[in-house]
C-alpha cells in the first residue's frame, strides 16, 4: 500500500517506552530490546536464470513456470503481532538479461475491481503490490501496483515517506508487460471465485539508475517486497462494498506481505525481503545473510532509537552511551566499532569492521552507503 494520501506512522508509539529505558537497555541481554519486531530476519528467494521467457497473459501454470518455486505464504505486515491471513499468497519469480519475471497466485472468493486507468490509486482496489531497492540503500526504489482489471500503478521514490520522500507518479515502468487471469468471475457475486493470478515482466533498464541498463549478474543482491490489499466487504445491489466504520469511512483495508514490516508501513526498505540472482542451473544455490546485512542491523539501531529519542526531546541524541548503545560489539565473530555524530536536527552514524576498516553509515534520513576503506 502506497502512502501518498495516507502516512502511516512508522514506529509505534509504545516504543517510546524502549526510550525512556535506555540507560537499563545498555545492560540488557540483547541491544535489540523492545524493538524485536522491527528486526525480524527477512526471507530470502533464489531467483533462477531461464534461457526462454514465460508467454505473459496471465497464465501461471505453463512449463517455464514449473521451475521456479512458489514464496512461503503472505503474513500480516506487523508481522507476529497480528494473525496468519485468512487467504492464501505467493509468488515465484524468473530472470534472464532483459526482465525480472514475477507470478503471483491470489486466492480470493469475490474478485472485484473498479479502477480502469493508468495512474488510478490502485490499492483502493483489492490489489497486488511489488516494491524493488536494487541499489539496497532504501533510497531510489520502485513500487509497481495491479488491479485484477490489470490497471497499473507505477510510482518511482526518492526516498520513504518517514524521511520526507514523495512518490513520482509521473514516472512509468516503460517496457512492463503485465497480465491477470481470474479464476472466475470478475465482479460477479453471485458465484465463488477461485482468486486471481497476476504475470509481469519488468525490465530491468526501467529499474536501475544511470545512462546504462545494468543488468543483474550471477550472485547479485536485490532487496524486494511484495503486498497484497485486501478490504473487508459486502455485497450491495450485485456490487462488493466496502465496510465503513460508525463514521461513514472506509475500514482500514488487510495488508498481508511476503516477508514482514513489523509495523503498518511498506515504506520501511529495511525490512525487505532480499533477492539473490542466480544463473547455477541447478536448484543448489543457497541464500546466506551477507556479513555487511549484519553490520547494517546496528545502524538501524542507531536509527530507531534516535528517532524514538527525538520524539521524546525534539533533538537527536548526542551520544550512543543516552541511546543505551555500546561503542563495540562482536557481529558474526568479528570486532566492529558504532560510532555517532550529531547536532540537534541531524545525525550520521557508522559501523566499522575493525579488521577490514570497511565502514558503512546512515543518517537521520535512513541513507545506507559504504565508505571506501581507511588503511592505516
Amino acid at each position: 500500500m502506497t502512502t501518498i494520501f495516507k502516512i502511516e506512522s512508522y514506529i509505534k508509539a509504545v516504543l517510546i517506552t524502549a526510550v525512556l529505558l535506555a540507560p537499563q537497555l545498555a545492560t540488557a541481554q540483547s541491544p535489540f530490546a523492545g524493538l524485536e519486531n522491527l528486526f525480524a530476519v527477512p526471507q530470502n528467494y533464489v531467483v533462477k536464470y531461464i534461457a526462454k521467457p514465460p508467454v505473459i497473459d496471465g497464465d501461471i501454470d505453463d512449463a517455464i513456470w514449473q521451475q521456479a518455486k512458489w514464496t512461503s505464504d503472505f503474513v500480516d505486515i506487523e508481522g507476529d503481532l497480528k494473525p496468519r491471513p485468512p487467504l492464501q499468497t505467493n509468488v515465484k519469480m524468473l530472470w534472464d538479461d532483459q526482465y525480472l519475471y514475477v507470478a503471483a497466485r491470489i486466492n480470493d472468493p469475490q474478485v472485484w475491481a473498479t479502477l480502469k486507468n493508468h495512474d488510478d490509486i490502485v490499492y483502493h482496489d483489492n490489489d497486488f503490490e511489488l516494491f524493488i531497492d536494487p541499489s539496497a540503500t532504501t533510497h531510489n526504489y520502485y513500487e509497481i501496483e495491479v488491479n485484477a482489471l490489470n490497471t497499473i500503478f507505477d510510482l518511482f521514490l526518492n526516498k520513504p515517506y518517514r524521511n520526507n520522500g514523495g512518490g513520482l507518479i509521473g514516472w512509468d515502468a516503460n517496457g512492463l508487460l503485465s497480465a491477470v487471469k481470474v479464476q472466475g468471475t470478475l465482479n460477479n457475486t453471485a458465484d465463488t471465485d477461485k482468486g486471481w493470478t497476476v504475470e509481469m515482466a519488468i525490465p530491468f533498464r526501467a529499474v536501475t539508475m544511470g545512462f546504462k541498463s545494468a543488468p543483474p549478474q550471477h550472485g547479485t543482491i536485490w532487496r524486494v517486497n511484495f503486498s497484497r490489499v485486501e478490504y473487508d466487504t459486502k455485497v450491495v445491489d450485485g456490487r462488493n462494498v466496502k465496510l465503513k466504520d460508525s463514521l461513514g469511512h472506509d475500514l482500514p483495508e488487510h495488508n498481508w506481505v511476503w516477508s514482514s514490516q513489523g509495523e503498518i508501513n511498506m515504506h520501511s526498505p529495511e525490512h525487505w525481503g532480499y533477492l539473490l540472482f542466480s544463473k547455477h542451473e541447478a536448484d543448489d544455490v543457497v541464500f546466506t545473510m551477507p556479513y555487511a546485512e549484519e553490520q547494517k542491523k546496528y545502524l538501524w539501531l542507531v536509527y530507531y532509537r534516535e528517532k524514538l529519542w527525538y520524539k521524546q526531546h525534539h533533538e537527536y541524541a548526542s551520544s550512543l552511551g543516552k541511546l543505551g548503545i555500546k561503542g563495540k560489539y562482536d557481529i558474526a565473530g568479528n570486532s566492529n566499532k558504532l560510532n555517532l555524530e550529531a547536532t540537534k536536527s541531524q545525525f550520521d552514524a557508522s559501523v566499522t569492521d575493525k579488521k577490514t576498516n570497511i565502514t558503512y553509515t546512515i543518517n537521520q534520513e535512513g541513507f545506507i552507503e559504504q565508505l571506501k576503506p581507511i588503511h592505516p
